[in-house]
């Protein structure tokens, strides 16, 4: 969310957001609205001020004019009521076009329409070349036996699947070994809920918008596509010591998305799916552009370091205003290389906030200098995801007789085996 203060300052900055980012809000609706609340607010202040002003004097009042104050008092208890019901409709709508104002783009992110338009920073590793035709994750899966898509259809509908034997050491041993990378760089381990109330949805500024994304249960919980969810909204309407900032956690969690309106988009394999297994790792800091800057190249660094030590090919893309969300201010997406694709794909998508998250959350902390509470700043990034990470894995260590080679950091996890083969 926005400070309104900022939106009544420069109404300008805010249209051009929403323009950039492809969202439709009314601002100038949204400012005639606050400036009829805020209105109807200092009416309220001044009729209490007046009504506490009468109120004192008619004891003191002789009876002629005493019948007279109790009428103006009376009177301001009507315009007391009249001005409260005239809050009462506006503050809904108030509310309600606030959560759609989207956060401005920082300078440096490209201006853009879609994810066509995003900008490649730099690529990293060389992309394997074969002697032989190689095949695709799921005929490679299929005809080890470490996958059955067929039956997860059959019981769970499209976009579904079961891993089984190596396939589901597999993808274990990517989860538990980007856990134990971040571990080992101070970041607090976290096994958080998913089911989340509206209000947390809300706070962390994926409601309203991705309500056709999420599933939603019969006692209106919503099922989280991401841990940053109930991470970032772990500390919600606190107040934290700067002293213990910036908070780094890293959670391991099944995600859920319904992926509406992705029909025919990607549907083959392991690619989109309506649940998976995802590291992801969370920073609260301090409201501090610089230092949001510096953490987010941090949770960028973490996530390309998993890669590098799985040997696998990827590019940064700095992401475009139009494929950014309403509370992102950057976002640096991580693709990595899939032969089946020809292409990269994505894998990890790094979102810095700065305050956009915390106000809608409440989340604050005590600047020790000016004793004032201040809104925290926060940011995430994906560590892995599996099993779409296993696509890269399973197709850039394949072996011309079918087998997979398994990368040398995740032999530890698949107690010292180094091959997955045919039995």
């Amino acid at each position: 969310m926005i400070d309104i203060k900022e939106i009544r300052e420069n109404p300008e900055r805010f249209k051009k957001a929403a323009a950039d980012k492809h969202f439709n809000v009314d601002i100038d609706k949204l400012i005639e609205i606050d400036s009829k609340l805020k209105d109807a607010k200092q009416k309220l202040q001044d009729i209490l001020t007046e009504k506490n002003k009468v109120g004192k004097e008619i004891p003191k009042l002789p009876d002629a004019e005493k019948q007279k104050a109790i009428e103006t008092l009376a009177q301001l208890k009507q315009q007391e009521q009249d001005y409260n019901e005239t809050t009462k409709n506006l503050q809904p709508q108030f509310d309600a076009l606030m959560l759609e104002v989207p956060q401005p783009a920082d300078d440096d992110v490209p201006l853009g329409k879609d994810d066509t338009e995003n900008v490649e920073i730099k690529k990293v590793g060389e992309i394997r070349k074969f002697d032989f035709e190689p095949q695709d994750h799921v005929r490679l899966g299929l005809a080890l036996d470490i996958m059955d898509i067929e039956r997860g259809v059959k019981l769970a509908g499209a976009r579904n699947y079961f891993l089984k034997g190596d396939g589901a050491m597999l993808h274990w041993a990517v989860l538990r070994f980007a856990v134990d990378f971040m571990v080992a760089k101070g970041y607090t381990p976290m096994s958080p809920p998913m089911l989340m109330k509206y209000e947390t949805m809300t706070g962390t500024g994926y409601y309203p918008g991705s309500e056709e994304q999420t599933y939603r249960t019969l006692d209106e919980l919503s099922l989280a596509g991401t841990a940053e969810v109930p991470v970032t909204a772990y500390y919600k309407d606190e107040i934290l010591l700067a002293g213990d900032l910036p908070k780094k956690f890293v959670a391991l969690s099944t995600c859920f998305r319904r992926e509406a309106g992705a029909a025919g988009k990607d549907t083959y394999g392991l690619y989109r799916i309506h649940q998976f297994d995802k590291v992801e790792q969370v920073i609260i800091c301090k409201n501090d552009i610089e230092e949001s800057k510096k953490l987010h190249a941090e949770i960028l660094a973490n996530s390309e370091g998993v890669l590098q030590a799985l040997e696998l090919p990827y590019r940064v893309v700095n992401v475009c205003t139009g494929d950014l969300g309403r509370g992102q201010v950057q976002k640096f997406d991580i693709e990595t290389w899939m032969p089946s694709r020809k292409n990269y794909g994505e894998t990890h998508s790094a979102s810095r906030f700065y305050e956009f998250q915390a106000r809608r959350l409440n989340l604050r902390y005590k600047d020790p200098k000016t004793k004032k509470n201040l809104f925290c700043h926060t940011m995430n990034n994906t560590v892995i995801a599996s099993p779409r990470i296993l696509i890269p894995i399973l197709e850039l260590y394949q072996t011309k007789d079918g087998s997979i080679t398994i990368p040398k950091v995740l032999r530890p996890y698949m107690n010292g085996k180094e091959k997955i083969a045919r039995s």
